[in-house]
């Protein structure tokens, strides 16, 4: 029995119908294997199994997987078949910004609930800030030391081994991957550089001992984000980056005081402003490092028509620089302040409705590279404190598909083809990976469907596994209370936006699902019958 189960299971089949592929428009099927599903993440970590878990919002998809499972139990191969007309299938979406607050703050966010956020929001990969409690600069900590006590508990010397191996501790199958932002200084103080033999073992290709380092989640960027990496240390940072092969990514902006966009609103609400200027200088400076070493400098969430004029200059003059902005920097300006209170507290602040025209023409020209969430949890208590007092930070990453889909493509500044450019081919480039050539892969299709085929049952190309499906003509509304994060601070609560991720794969196995059961069906597998 336990042979014919097997036979029965390398017939059997999902079976993603009429997907059109992201860059050629071609209509495609997608050939999954049929996996027995854990009934929650817990189970699947303890239990070894080959991908995540599936979380789904619907049911449906679980509900049918179960079916042809026990069909196959029972000796008959069953197929589970997905109509995925008006659905693209892209490379997953990626996200070179996200602060998970794990460890240190998980009252705000876990590990648990910003992947979760993220693989609802059609992530596959996300890159983590270094700003954990304690900062996440390689260094071994000792009972005593703020925030310590949680690594420690949980057996381990150091927030990069804590994060290492999150899973394996806290039995957890998470649904997308995540590498690592080291933080640039000791403790993010900015006093002394992080030291790089704490944390050269974790990179990408082992460190200067040339071994091929055998981390799931490795460093592939350096930074303070939170903060801009101080002048006094900016040049070692740069010279451990070089060494490391990784690049500086900074937060471009740095003020001592002010709380939102200096100008006619701060004024308005009597509380202090930011300048234009803030961002700029740190820009400026930025770029004059990579001009004096070569050392590629990766400007985060970029917000001023200055600082992206001095970013077009020093790509025409053919510098190592590169840029993302946010969601909400190109959906809304400091006048939204006047509407949303805190929920529209960032740093970078909201800059003025020029300043917001300028971001968006930043984009189309190509001036910046990718778009990243910025994805800042914080409780609703937080929020919920004075302007001046509130923290600052929104999340993004559960709509930021919808929101950036609704202004860019829908208001005619770019295609879709540009979209996942933006939100998953070049992130994916700074964190130093590939993606699929899904075009390369494909096979002839079968006698029921003329098109051709991805076939993923053998594990097909690792990066070629790692997709997202998305119906970009799909109209929702925001409802924060649905999100899988544990934050809800979020300033587009209630807005109707046109794009949706529907699931997500890694490892040829669905990760996350909102498909609903009109589009999915069971039949007897061709394959048994032929």
């Amino acid at each position: 029995m336990r042979k014919r189960n097997s036979d029965m299971a390398g017939k059997a089949s999902i079976i993603l119908q009429h997907l059109t592929l992201w860059d050629t428009g071609e209509h495609i099927s997608v050939r999954l294997p049929l996996a027995s599903l854990a009934t929650d993440t817990r189970k699947a970590a303890t239990e070894d199994a080959s991908g995540p878990a599936l979380l789904d919002d619907d049911g449906a998809l679980r509900a049918a997987i179960q079916s042809a499972t026990r069909s196959m139990a029972a000796g008959k191969a069953v197929d589970v078949v997905v109509d995925c007309s008006a659905y693209t299938l892209a490379p997953g979406l990626c996200d070179p910004h996200v602060h998970f607050r794990d460890p240190g703050q998980t009252q705000k966010e876990s590990m648990t609930s910003g992947c979760a956020a993220a693989a609802s929001g059609g992530y596959t990969n996300v890159l983590i800030m270094p700003n954990t409690v304690p900062a996440l600069d390689g260094r071994r900590l000792h009972p005593g030391m703020d925030g310590a006590q949680d690594v420690l508990d949980a057996g381990f010397d150091s927030v990069v081994d804590y994060l290492q191996h999150y899973a394996e501790f806290s039995g957890e199958s998470l649904p997308v991957r995540y590498e690592l932002c080291v933080a640039a200084s000791t403790g993010r103080e900015g006093q002394v550089a992080s030291r790089l033999q704490d944390w050269e073992p974790y990179l990408r290709n082992g460190g200067s001992d040339g071994n091929q380092s055998t981390e799931t989640h490795p460093i592939v960027a350096i930074s303070d984000d939170g903060a801009a990496i101080t002048d006094g240390i900016l040049d070692e940072v740069a010279a451990n980056a070089r060494q490391a092969g990784i690049p500086v990514v900074d937060h471009c902006e740095h003020h001592d005081s002010g709380v939102i966009n200096d100008g006619r609103i701060s004024r308005k609400l009597g509380v202090p402003g930011i300048p234009a200027s803030t961002e700029l200088t740190i820009v400026q400076r930025d770029i004059a490092l990579a001009r004096r070493t070569g050392q590629h400098v990766h400007l985060q969430h970029v917000s001023t028509a200055a600082a992206f004029e001095a970013i077009r200059q020093a790509k025409r003059d053919g510098l190592q620089v590169s840029c993302e902005t946010a969601p909400h920097y190109l959906a809304l300006c400091d006048e939204d302040v006047l509407e949303h209170g805190t929920l529209a507290k960032m740093n970078p602040p909201l800059r003025s409705a020029a300043d917001r025209e300028a971001t968006i023409e930043a984009v189309r020209d190509r001036t910046v590279d990718m778009l990243a969430t910025d994805h800042a949890p914080h409780t609703v208590c937080e929020k919920a404190q004075s302007l001046l007092d509130a923290p600052n930070g929104i999340i993004g990453l559960e709509t930021a598909y919808g929101v950036c889909h609704h202004v860019l493509v829908d208001g005619g500044y770019i295609d879709d083809r540009r979209l996942i450019e933006l939100m998953s081919v070049a992130p994916a480039r700074l964190m130093g990976e590939d993606t699929a050539d899904v075009d390369s892969l494909l096979t002839v299709g079968e006698s029921t469907d003329s098109s051709r085929v991805l076939d993923l049952r053998q594990g097909n190309a690792r990066l070629a596994s790692e997709l997202s499906i998305l119906a970009p003509g799909e109209r929702w509304t925001i409802d924060p209370e649905q999100f899988h994060s544990r934050a809800r601070n979020t300033p587009f609560a209630s807005w109707t936006v046109t794009g949706r991720p529907m699931a997500t794969l890694i490892a040829s196995s669905f990760a996350f699902s909102r498909i609903p059961a009109s589009r999915i069906s069971t039949r007897n597998s061709i394959e048994s019958e032929s």
